[in-house]
């Protein structure tokens, strides 16, 4: 059961007061969250700008067949899939702030180079490149949150979501006025709407102040030199304690790799059905409306207006009953009953009688988005949560590959098995993730355990950490799994 217990004063400060515009107005990490926040707003809506136009443009502009454009895409999401590890890599090396407005002007490079060339090889490289360059600068939003809100991050990342929701959508709006008018000209309006809006998101971005150091993290003054030299006085303490830890496991010197990290590796590798609700709401249920029931097409964007309000509406909400990290375990084991709750309906809808599929489908969508409210949040709590400090930024990126590798298999999986299987392929798609789920909160609450968080024994985080749990029991630290 989700509840809210460890909340303290500060808690409520964080995640209760006001409703969403009072939030949005005093965000936690004040002014640079604030700035961070619109800037997310319009890269989104730029983002829904070129989403929702992208594909017709490469089809009736560029003159792409079907095979080209599969092609287009599937670069895209193998790139994407590169860009989350990249820049935790970088983050650990060079200021965020500046990483995420190169990603910026990366992608305004890329995206403004297809105003000149509409050659498929060169459309190839340039796709991959934006796409590169969104998953990093996700990743590098998420580690901004991370330092910038510190313990009211899960607050950060609900108004996050509600922002972009609201970019998305209103890219989306501005993007229909363009393909109704349907010309070369208007498809070129769009894609420079879309440059546009990475350079405001690059120039309010130069606006913040670089997040040095997280709260909460022990040492130093706070300038670069305080912050290296306490870092380096945790890796070491981490370090030496690693080297007393059980042969074969990776202990605290292996814990700053995360490539080598296992028990990390394997809540990525757990959390990558745990994002399917994605493919779910934008591949599953429309070709599953058009293919296998009556239901009128006209009902497929009513799902992504049914999610965009849920989410604007109830994300704040969620996040405040999942703030800690075993809140956020327990939200992954409900976000698979949840899930399997969808897929249940799946299975269920009826081939004929379009009013009653319409509305079972509908209550899909309703169940799919409460899945995605959970998963944004307890995703990346846990993805927080289980890394050690001294190197969130590594750790970060390589979790940001989850999402990343569920954009390019979750289609393939629904469209090649779960769908070609019918409904019994919805059961047990449903089935899977929900034993996933289970196996991801158990993992998680050991790996917190093991970390000697004090959250993990319902306490509130302190930012001690696994340096603090060596400290107090005087024996090496525990091996991490």
């Amino acid at each position: 059961m989700i509840g809210r217990r460890g909340a303290g004063k500060n808690g409520d400060r964080g995640r209760g007061g006001g409703g969403l515009s009072a939030r949005l107005r005093h965000p936690p990490g004040g002014r640079d969250a604030r700035i961070m926040l619109f800037a997310q707003l319009l890269d989104r809506t730029g983002t829904g700008v070129w989403g929702a136009s992208c594909v017709l443009f490469f089809t009736f502009v560029a003159g792409l067949d079907g095979r080209q454009l599969g092609l287009l895409l599937g670069a895209a999401g193998v790139a994407g899939i590169a860009g989350s590890p990249l820049a935790g890599h970088l983050a650990a090396r060079f200021p965020v702030r500046t990483l995420l407005i190169c990603c910026h002007l990366l992608r305004l490079a890329a995206i403004g180079a297809l105003l000149v060339f509409t050659r498929f090889e060169v459309l190839l490289l340039l796709v991959a490149v934006t796409s590169l360059g969104d998953r990093a600068a996700k990743m590098l939003e998420m580690l901004f949150a991370t330092r910038a809100a510190g313990e009211q991050r899960g607050t950060y990342q609900a108004l996050s979501r509600s922002v972009a929701n609201a970019g998305y959508a209103l890219g989306a709006g501005l993007a229909a006025i363009g393909l109704a008018v349907g010309t070369r000209e208007a498809y070129q309006v769009l894609i420079l709407g879309n440059a546009l809006s990475f350079v405001l998101a690059a120039a309010l971005v130069w606006r913040t102040g670089e997040q040095r150091r997280e709260p909460g993290h022990a040492g130093g003054s706070g300038s670069e030199d305080g912050e290296a030299a306490a870092e380096a006085a945790e890796a070491g303490r981490a370090g030496k304690a690693g080297e007393r830890g059980e042969p074969g496991e990776p202990g605290r010197a292996a814990a700053a790799n995360p490539w080598r990290d296992r028990g990390y590796l394997r809540f990525v590798l757990l959390d990558i059905p745990l994002c399917l609700d994605d493919s779910i709401l934008g591949v599953g249920l429309p070709l599953w409306l058009i293919e296998h029931t009556d239901a009128p097409h006209a009902v497929v964007p009513a799902f992504l207006i049914i999610n965009t309000v849920l989410v604007v509406v109830l994300q704040m909400t969620v996040s405040a009953r999942v703030g800690r990290p075993r809140q956020a375990a327990g939200a992954a084991r409900l976000y698979g009953l949840t899930l399997l709750g969808c897929c249940v309906l799946l299975a269920l809808t009826p081939e004929h009688g379009a009013w009653a599929a319409t509305l079972v489908l509908l209550a899909a969508a309703v169940l799919v988005t409460a899945a995605e409210l959970l998963r944004s949040v307890s995703s990346w709590e846990l993805a927080v949560s289980l890394a050690p400090r001294e190197a969130r930024a590594s750790y970060l990126g390589v979790a940001g590959m989850s999402q990343s590798i569920q954009k390019s298999a979750g289609p393939m999986l629904l469209t090649g098995a779960v769908m070609v299987a019918g409904p019994a392929g919805w059961l047990v798609l449903g089935a899977a993730v929900a034993g996933v789920a289970v196996a991801q909160r158990r993992f998680a609450l050991r790996r917190l355990d093991a970390l000697g968080r004090p959250d993990a024994l319902g306490g509130k985080e302190t930012g001690a950490g696994p340096a603090a749990s060596t400290a107090a029991t005087g024996r090496g630290a525990a091996p991490v799994s």
